[in-house]
């Protein structure tokens, strides 16, 4: 994925595409960060970081644009959202709500959980399986009902 940031970085640059050159600078910014151990130990990259920085980043342009928009600075907020266009295509699929519901029934059944005291346990397990590919905010919902 690095490389593929990499050079889309370049093909920006000749384009001239300013504003996806300084959303992918971002990227990278924050990939370096993590490397360097700004805001906790140095640690090294994985893909699978990379997705944590990126949704990490994506959620914080959501959180923006909820700002932006109730201060009717909306030319901010279309900034950000076109910001989180470019991120996304970086992200892997995420599952649709039949996929979700699906993987957790699937998983309830797999782990004999029973009732609301396993919760931890489902999620734990869904976190390690689909890391990148749902919103745990929305599967948690799923695993409460569940669970009842």
């Amino acid at each position: 994925m690095r490389t593929r940031i990499n050079q889309d970085i370049k093909d920006a640059m000749k384009a001239g595409d300013k504003a996806r050159l300084a959303t992918l600078r971002l990227i990278t910014a924050a990939i370096k960060d993590r490397e360097l151990g700004v805001g906790g130990p140095p640690t090294e990259v994985g893909e699978a970081e990379i997705v944590a920085i990126l949704q990490k980043m994506v959620k914080q342009r959501r959180e923006s644009i909820a700002t932006y928009e109730k201060a009717g600075r909306t030319d901010l907020a279309d900034q950000e959202k076109s910001e989180i266009a470019i991120l996304d295509a970086y992200l892997p699929q995420q599952m649709d709500e039949g996929a979700v519901k699906a993987a957790v029934t699937a998983l309830i059944a797999e782990l004999g959980a029973e009732g609301p005291k396993d919760m931890g346990r489902v999620m734990a397990a869904l976190k390690e399986r689909f890391a990148g590919q749902m919103d745990f905010g929305k599967a948690s919902g799923a695993v409460k009902e569940l669970l009842k």
